[in-house]
C-alpha cells in the first residue's frame, strides 16, 4: 500500500483478517501512530502487546528480550511501526517467533526457511527500505560486528508506506534517512550484480530523492516532497533484495557499531568518496546517475560522473551533513581497527564495482579528517 492516508486502508483490511493476538513493536517517537492502530486493533476485539523499547542500531541482545515476549505472548501476527531499526527487529521476532531458533542461527543467506506469523510494516521514515526488502541487520554485541539475515521469508505480508507518516520527522533525521535512501539506489545500480529491472527502479528513485529530499528537509510538512521521497526509499528498498548496496555502506558500519553515528549520517559521509575510488570502474553508470539528477549530456562521460559526484557532494552539504570525521571525536588512530572491520563486510564489498583492499579502505577514511 502506497499514498497520503493509505494508513486507515490497512488497518480496515488487517482488522478484517481475524487475528487473536497482535504484537506492534514501534519506535517511541511514534507513540501516536501506534496508539491509533492499537485503539483501531482493540475497537475489533484484537488482543495486542507493544513494545516500545528498540533505539537506533539494535543489538542481539535488544532483539532476543523482545523475542522472549513474543514468545510468552503467544502471538499469532506482528506489527513494526517505525524506521529500520524497528521494522527490521519485527521482521526477525514474525520469523523467529514459536521456533525456538537462535538469532546466532540464522545470521546469513537463507538460513530462514519459514515463517509462521503474519507480518505488516509501517515505516515512518523515508530511508530504509526494510519494509519490502528480505534484510534484517543486528549489532551483534559479542564481536560489535553488524550482521545481516537474508531470507525472502523476511519480506512483509504488507508493507503499508503513508508518507503522512513521515512529516514529524525532524530535519536531520529526513536528512541522513533519504541519503540512505538514495545510496541504496547509486549501489544497487552501479553494482558488479546489477540487473536490468532492478536499474529501472535505481534510477528513478535516485530522481525523485535527489530532487525532493532537500525540499523536505527545509518543509518537513510541504506534502508532495514527502511523499516522492517515500516513494524513491520504497524503490531503493526493492533494490535491496535482487541486487543489494556495495562499498559504501560496508565501510560506514563500523562508524555505527563503534560510534553510534545514524546509519544514514554514515553513509552520506562515504557517499563521495566511494564514488570518486570506484571511477575507473563504474564511469558509464555513474554519468547516467549524473543525467538523472541534472548533468547535461554535452559532456564526455567521465566529465558527467565528477559533476554528477560534485552535485551529490553539494546535496549532502545543503543538508547540513558534516564531511570530517573529527567531527564526532574519531581519531585518525581508529581508523586501522575500523578498517579492519570493514573489510569483513564481503558480503556487500564482493557486489563494488571496484575491488577494494584494506589500504583502499583506509584510504578512504583517511579523506575524512
Amino acid at each position: 500500500m502506497f499514498g497520503n492516508g493509505c494508513l486507515d486502508d490497512f488497518i480496515h483490511e488487517f482488522s478484517a483478517m481475524s487475528f487473536r493476538k497482535v504484537m506492534v513493536i514501534a519506535d517511541p517517537l511514534v507513540e501516536e501512530v501506534a496508539q491509533k492502530v492499537v485503539s483501531r486493533l482493540q475497537s475489533k476485539g484484537i488482543s495486542y502487546h507493544v513494545n516500545m523499547n528498540i533505539s537506533a542500531e539494535p543489538t542481539v541482545s535488544m532483539f532476543n528480550g523482545v523475542l522472549k515476549e513474543a514468545d510468552q505472548n503467544s502471538i499469532d501476527a506482528v506489527i513494526g511501526i517505525g524506521g529500520g531499526s524497528v521494522l527490521d527487529v519485527a521482521k526477525l521476532v514474525a520469523a523467529l517467533c514459536g521456533t525456538g531458533a537462535k538469532i546466532e542461527d540464522v545470521f546469513g543467506h537463507g538460513k530462514i526457511a519459514d515463517r509462521k506469523h503474519f507480518l505488516a510494516c509501517l515505516p515512518t521514515t523515508a530511508g530504509t527500505g526494510s519494509e519490502v526488502s528480505p534484510n534484517s541487520i543486528l549489532l551483534d554485541d559479542t564481536d560489535n560486528q553488524k550482521k545481516a539475515a537474508i531470507s525472502p521469508y523476511l519480506v512483509p505480508d504488507i508493507a503499508c508506506v503513508d508518507p503522512i507518516l513521515t512529516h514529524s520527522i525532524p530535519p536531520s533525521v529526513t536528512a541522513y534517512t533519504g541519503i540512505d535512501a538514495m545510496t541504496h539506489c547509486i549501489e544497487a545500480y552501479a553494482n558488479r550484480h546489477a540487473h536490468p529491472m532492478i536499474d529501472l527502479y535505481a534510477l528513478e528513485g535516485i530522481r525523485l530523492l535527489f530532487e525532493n529530499l532537500p525540499i523536505a528537509f527545509e518543509n518537513g510538512s510541504d506534502s508532495d516532497a514527502r511523499e516522492k521521497i517515500s516513494l524513491g526509499s520504497l524503490y531503493g528498498g526493492i533494490c535491496l533484495g535482487p541486487v543489494n548496496t556495495a562499498a559504501v555502506h560496508a565501510i560506514a558500519y563500523p562508524l555505527g557499531s563503534g560510534y553510534g553515528l545514524p546509519h544514514g549520517l554514515s553513509n552520506a559521509l562515504l557517499l563521495p568518496h566511494v564514488l570518486e575510488y570506484n571511477l575507473p570502474e563504474g564511469v558509464d553508470r555513474y554519468a547516467t546517475i549524473a543525467n538523472k539528477i541534472g548533468v547535461k549530456e554535452e559532456k564526455t562521460d567521465m566529465e558527467k560522473a565528477r559533476e554528477g559526484i560534485a552535485k551529490i557532494r553539494a546535496l549532502c552539504q545543503r543538508l547540513g551533513i558534516p564531511d570530517k570525521l573529527n567531527d564526532f571525536n574519531i581519531s585518525v588512530s581508529d581508523v586501522p581497527a575500523m578498517t579492519k572491520s570493514a573489510f569483513l563486510v564481503q558480503r556487500l564489498l564482493k557486489n563494488n564495482p571496484r575491488v577494494l583492499s584494506e589500504k583502499d579502505i583506509e584510504n578512504i577514511y583517511l579523506k575524512l579528517y
